[in-house]
C-alpha cells in the first residue's frame, strides 16, 4: 500500500504538531486508497476501533501500533530539529 504517488505527500514532508493531524493525515491517505477503516484494522491486524481512534486523533494511543499502521501505509516517522537550527540558536 504504498502512498508515494498521493497528492497529500507528492513533495514534501507534512509536519505533525498534534495526534490529531497524525489521524486527519491517515484518514486521508486511507481514503485515497479506497480502503475503508475495516480493511484497513485487517491489513494491520488491529481492531477496528483502534484506526477509528488513531483517525480521531487520541492521544493515548500505542505508540508501536501506531508506527506499524504507518509503516503498513508506506510512510515513515521522521524526527528532525524545527528550522533545521539547534535549540538556542
Amino acid at each position: 500500500m504504498p502512498t508515494h504517488d498521493s497528492p497529500i505527500l507528492a513533495h514534501s514532508a507534512v509536519p505533525i504538531r498534534h495526534s490529531e493531524d497524525l489521524g486527519k493525515l491517515v484518514r486521508q491517505l486511507r481514503a485515497e486508497q479506497d480502503l475503508l477503516q475495516t480493511d484497513l484494522a485487517g491489513l494491520a491486524g488491529t481492531g477496528n476501533r483502534f484506526i477509528v481512534d488513531l483517525e480521531r486523533g487520541k492521544p493515548t494511543l500505542q505508540l508501536q501500533k501506531v508506527l506499524d499502521v504507518l509503516d503498513l501505509m508506506g510512510l515513515e516517522v521522521v524526527v528532525r530539529r524545527k528550522g533545521g537550527r539547534r535549540h538556542g540558536e
